[in-house]
Formats: structure tokens, sequence, C-alpha cells
């Protein structure tokens, strides 16, 4: 079906994908379907967890989306039907092709800004709270959790399995915006670093994995590095 709210576009969002297929052999099929319709400009398919069994198709033109979605409606990839829609926000690509690719990493930058500093003064107003309510009852403040260290662009993850990897983090780290590596420690296992662009990008990435169970015995424990 076509969408009704999103207004026809150069981009399609493709789902309901076998997630079990390689990105680099499904980005082929994808081409390899679509192409026959138009120009292709570009096929984004991410292997994330969140992000598996679906993919973009960036067109040349908006006739030759439309044509693609009503010809490959429900066909059966790797025996699934697709469910094929207009994306929701203009690609990059063809952002980099109109100008207006600059100003919309700026608005994203701005919003990840902002709700990094929520995030984090939602925590602070927490803190103060269980303070001013410990202090009534005449009990001790609670002590300062692990991720009181100044805020810093490296994560200090720990209480992680030991089969844990390299591959596994990224997977889960490159989710958010500004992720550049994850280091883990030999000899060490159950904990790793994690580092992002700034200290705002990773306040968002802490928030968002703060007690993610990887198993049902191992919850992740995500606090900022000492620095120095």
């Amino acid at each position: 079906m076509i969408g009704s709210d999103i207004p026809p576009n150069q981009t399609l969002y493709v789902n309901n994908l076998y997630e079990k297929v390689k990105k680099e052999e499904l980005k082929k099929c994808i081409y390899a379907l679509f192409s026959q319709f138009g120009k292709i400009l570009d096929v984004v398919a991410l292997k994330t967890y969140r992000l598996r069994g679906q993919c973009w198709v960036v067109f040349a033109d908006v006739a030759a989306a439309t044509n693609a979605m009503r010809s490959l409606q429900g066909y059966p990839l790797y025996d699934k039907p697709m469910r094929i829609a207009y994306a929701k926000t203009k690609s990059d690509t063809v952002a980099k092709l109109d100008g207006t690719f600059a100003e919309k990493n700026k608005k994203e930058r701005k919003k990840v800004n902002d709700e990094a500093r929520e995030a984090l003064q939602a925590r602070a107003k927490e803190r103060e709270a269980a303070a001013a309510n410990a202090a009534a009852s005449g009990m001790a403040p609670p002590a300062k959790p692990s991720d009181q260290n100044p805020p810093h662009e490296i994560l200090f993850v720990q209480n992680l399995p030991e089969a844990t990897n390299n591959q596994m983090l990224t997977m889960l780290f490159q989710q958010f915006p500004g992720f550049k590596e994850v280091r883990m420690v030999d000899g060490r296992p159950g904990i790793a670093f994690v580092e992002f662009e700034n200290d705002t990008q990773s306040s968002v990435a802490m928030s968002g994995l703060q007690g993610f169970k990887i198993t049902p015995t191992h919850a992740m424990s995500v606090s900022f590095a000492k620095q120095g």
C-alpha cells in the first residue's frame, strides 16, 4: 500500500526483509530488483540490531520510485513479502544533491545536543530529589554512582559477559551519533571502553544503553571514563 500521509519522494523505505542475509548480498539483490524501474542513486542497508530487515532505496526521480513501489509491493524476496512505502525523510544522498545536507546535519546535531542536555538535567534533578528525601528522613544520602566522573567522550562499560567481543559492542553503540570505536582490554574480560566524538554524544549513548541486558544475567553498567 502506498503511504497516505507521507508525500511522494525519491526514497523508498523497504521492510519485512529476511534478516539473516548478509548486508552486501541484500544490497545487490535490492539493486537488481529496483533498478529496472529507473536510475538508483543509493541503497542503504544496515546490520545494527534495530535496523535489520529493512533498507532504503534512493531513486534519481520520484516517478521511478513510485513505479517501483507499485510494481514490487508484496514481492516475495527470500520468501518474505516486501513492504514498501515512501521514506519519511529525505535521504542524505538526495540532500547532498540539492544542497540541504549541511542544514539537515546542523538540525540533527542540535536535536541530539538538546536531548542529551535534557537527559542529564533530568538525572541531576532525580539525584537532588533523592538527596533531599534522604536529608528529610535523617538518612545518609546515597553514594554517588560511578557515572559521576566528569562528562567525557569515552565511556567505561562494565559487567559484560566473558564472551562479549568488539563486534557485539560495536553493533550496540554504533546506533548512536558520533560513535568512533570500541576498545576491549586484553586479559580483562567483562569491561570495555567506547569512544565518541564528544561528551554530549557519549551521554546520549550512556542514557540509551544503561542497564541494557546482553544476557538475562548481565545488565551493562555504563559510566564516563576517568580523565587523565
